[in-house]
């Protein structure tokens, strides 16, 4: 047995654990708040808390099955890699980070954790060295590095409550709770990639595809809704409706974005955009459970797709161009099966588990008063969803005929025997967790037409998707001939160039002018080398009084003779 069928079943036993404790607790409402102390020395002590409730354990369980399905795929997606086992040592650290950052109730060991996700994202993006992934790994950590930022001001503003632990300053308000949670939110914002940090997201697609299964479902990314759940009895004495806007035009704008991208990854990545909109801005309506729940259910199906879609790249001889792919139903039935298992649950199809966290959601926000506008764009972005799942199908599974002819059709056995699990929870998650997290639900009567309006904007979704793979460049819609549309609509708003050209473009004119006038001008000889001179000049001097001495004797001695006598 390798070392990745050890860690698999390790992982495994231990997600399968925590998952069962996680329910137990939730079922007799239970927690377990663990102090310990490691060092005390006079009245000043070093402890490590630990929080253990049912949200904390349901979590890690989730993540830890995921972590092990991709951890078993992996083995067979990293054979004929050469680093393998530094590529599991990273996935593993990755994961104990992530442990970190959920058991803790104290906002220094989250932040333990945080960096960690940070560094080792950083380090799994840049694994394929070349320039595209150093690129991508460099916005990846210098994204993430504001949101660090933020948590270090926030640990500095706790100062003033007298302790680290956000479980007690949660029900308790004071003076500047208001900056306290701007700075979480800000941490939250830049870690789930929200507007205007949402373009270090698709651009960490250049990480192999099980760490962006990993990262993209259950990890990275949703570290700071999670982080946001639970400040949310402090954030819920604020106005939120600002960076519910923010979330929602997120939701909105990766949509849109979407439906232009015909990099696979990416638009996996993109819809992955669109449900942390939707996490965030159900959050910030006042629903953090509701918010958890879709979160546990968006990783199960988003996980799936990002194998399936690792295994199609691997046939497709590593291209990720979805005009290149076609007909793969014939090809790869097995993966074709779970990939539009997979998809049909995040458009919200009947049944599927994502259906019962999204149509959960889109209820609750039509029984709250809410703006026409708020309204409207959810809906939309509901309907963009199924728009680009659909065209993803069209593409890759329909009859459609790929560009490409250098395929190698193979489905792995244990790339296979790694989705069945997640295809199951893909199915009955969403069902099972809504029973255990909702016992008594809440009855939300509401008019037809409201109640079948989800189902509407899924079936139109379905329809405007499957016309747009119809449209070539040369329509008068969205073409050549208005091809900046495109380009604003499929380059997420330009938020890519605003997040690189535009920060460096002036400061790299600002540095060169600073270089001409203090490398290469005088500022060269008045300060940097202003001592080396001088002492070059002293020795210079001293070798030419050593080199010529009875000369310089004889012409020092008349000298100080005729200034002597002239005194």
């Amino acid at each position: 047995m390798s070392m990745y069928k050890y860690w698999f079943i390790l992982i495994l036993t231990f997600g399968i654990l925590f998952f069962s404790l996680g329910l137990y607790f939730l079922s007799i409402d239970y927690s377990i708040f663990m102090d310990w102390e490691i060092l005390t020395i006079n009245s000043c002590s070093i402890s490590m808390v630990l929080l253990f409730d049912w949200m904390s354990l349901l979590f890690m369980g989730s993540v830890m099955f995921i972590s092990s399905m991709v951890i078993y795929y992996s083995d067979s997606y990293m054979e004929h890699d050469n680093n393998s086992v530094r590529f599991l040592i990273l996935v593993l650290l990755f994961i104990m980070s992530m442990m970190f950052m959920i058991v803790s109730p104290n906002l220094i060991s989250i932040l333990l954790g945080w960096d960690g996700l940070g560094l080792v994202s950083y380090c799994l993006v840049i694994y394929f060295q070349n320039c595209k992934s150093y690129n991508a790994g460099m916005l990846t950590i210098l994204t993430n590095r504001i949101g660090d930022v933020a948590i270090l001001l926030g640990i500095a503003w706790l100062l003033n409550g007298g302790s680290w632990h956000y479980l007690y300053y949660n029900f308790y308000f004071f003076d500047w709770s208001y900056i306290l949670c701007l700075l979480i939110i800000l941490a939250a914002f830049t870690k789930s990639a929200q507007i205007p940090f949402s373009s270090w997201l698709p651009a960490a697609m250049a990480a192999p595809t099980p760490v962006s299964a990993l990262v993209h479902s259950s990890t990275l990314v949703t570290a700071g809704v999670y982080l946001l759940i639970r400040f949310s009895n402090l954030l819920f004495q604020f106005d939120l409706s600002f960076f519910l806007l923010l979330s929602m035009l997120t939701m909105f704008m990766s949509g849109l974005g979407a439906n232009f991208e015909y990099d696979l990854k990416k638009i996996i990545a993109l819809s992955t955009l669109s449900q942390l909109g939707l996490m965030m801005s159900i959050l910030f309506m006042g629903y953090p459970v509701i918010s958890f729940f879709h979160l546990l259910t968006h990783a199960f199906f988003k996980a799936l797709l990002f194998l399936c879609a690792g295994l199609i790249i691997h046939c497709m001889n590593d291209s990720q161009d979805i005009r290149h792919m076609g007909n793969l139903v014939n090809h790869l039935p097995y993966t074709s099966t779970c990939f539009c298992i997979a998809n049909l649950s995040l458009c919200g199809l009947p049944f599927l588990s994502g259906f019962y966290s999204k149509d959960m959601s889109l209820e609750f926000l039509t029984m709250n008063y809410f703006n026409l506008f708020i309204y409207v764009l959810f809906y939309l972005s509901v309907g963009l969803t199924v728009s680009y799942s659909m065209r993803l199908v069209y593409y890759c599974m329909s009859s459609y005929s790929g560009l490409f002819s250098c395929c190698s059709y193979y489905e792995s056995f244990f790339m296979m025997r790694s989705m069945i699990l997640l295809v199951f929870l893909s199915i009955v998650g969403g069902s099972m967790l809504s029973w255990l997290l909702f016992p008594f639900p809440d009855v939300l009567v509401m008019p037809l037409e409201c109640k079948l309006m989800p189902l509407v904007f899924v079936i139109l979704g379905g329809w405007i998707g499957y016309e747009l793979s119809f449209m070539s460049l040369t329509e008068n819609i969205f073409g050549l001939k208005s091809n900046l549309i495109t380009l604003f609509l499929g380059s997420m708003w330009f938020m890519p160039n605003f997040s690189t050209y535009m920060i460096y473009s002036k400061s790299f004119s600002l540095t060169n002018s600073y270089l001409d006038f203090m490398d290469m001008g005088w500022g060269e000889y008045m300060m940097s080398n202003v001592m080396g001179y001088y002492f070059l000049f002293m020795s210079k001097l001293n070798l030419y009084y050593q080199n010529n001495n009875l000369k310089l004797f004889f012409s020092v001695f008349v000298l100080m003779t005729f200034l002597f006598v002239i005194v």
